[in-house]
């Protein structure tokens, strides 16, 4: 279990960087450090002054912890419920929480990679301001409210993210905060080289369909049972690299 937790706490983390990098977050990026910072869009792309690369930096981190506040909540309340149905399936049905994980992280891939079309996760329901609260404390609380919203990328993803925690809740916290990482990652790189998001919106299409397939092969694997078989066989891969070039 502690191999297969390793393969999963690294697809977590790219699970994390697919959450920023979807369509419905990615192009929204600019828009959301020009309110947190009420600063203009052209301006944080053009001032390269230390005062305003100061103040993108502290509203950027004040936000990301806001929505760490959530995602983690939400990570430790998968867990607890995983942990409080895991007491009442043993043997063979012990396996049933992991095969119905393997089958929603499959559709979820599906619905990530555009072949599969779930009208529910298409709805808006992200928190709207009408007016920024103020200060340092009102840009946490914007980033917990964008964090409760369930959009319809990060919804699929981080439900993923949510199942498995569930199904392992030994390592669910864990999942989660490796999720937060990839996704506060490139949020804080594109801070400094927002330019840079235009290149890779042109691109956003390609890569969710490279993540939504990873979410349907990892699902298969979930369910087939065969996760810790790989998990194995790429740890001894990396260890008999490790021991090769130490020889």
């Amino acid at each position: 279990m502690a191999e297969t937790a390793d393969l999963t706490i690294w697809l977590a983390l790219g699970a994390g960087i697919l959450s920023f990098l979807s369509p419905c977050t990615l192009p929204l990026f600019p828009a959301y450090i020009s309110y947190i910072t009420g600063v203009s869009v052209k301006e944080l792309q053009n001032d390269k002054s230390l005062k305003v690369r100061s103040l993108i930096l502290i509203h950027s981190v004040l936000f990301l912890f806001g929505v760490s506040l959530v995602f983690i909540g939400l990570g430790l309340g998968a867990s607890y419920l995983g942990q409080f149905i895991q007491g009442f399936l043993v043997g063979e049905s012990g396996q049933l929480l992991q095969r119905i994980a393997g089958i929603f992280i499959i559709i979820m891939g599906l619905f990530v990679a555009g072949w599969l079309n779930i009208t529910s996760f298409m709805k808006e329901k992200r928190i709207q301001f009408a007016n920024k609260p103020r200060g340092y404390l009102g840009t946490v609380l914007i980033g917990m409210g964008f964090a409760a919203g369930w959009t319809p990328c990060i919804g699929p993803i981080f439900g993923s993210i949510l199942v498995l925690a569930a199904n392992n809740p030994a390592q669910g916290s864990l999942y989660t905060i490796f999720y937060v990482i990839g996704f506060a990652l490139p949020f804080l790189i594109l801070t400094f080289f927002m330019s840079s998001a235009r290149w890779i919106v042109k691109y956003s299409g390609l890569i969710m369909k490279i993540g939504g397939t990873i979410m349907i092969i990892m699902g298969v694997l979930l369910f087939t049972g065969q996760m810790s078989r790989i998990s194995s066989f790429l740890l001894r891969l990396v260890q008999d690299t490790w021991m090769a070039n130490l020889g």
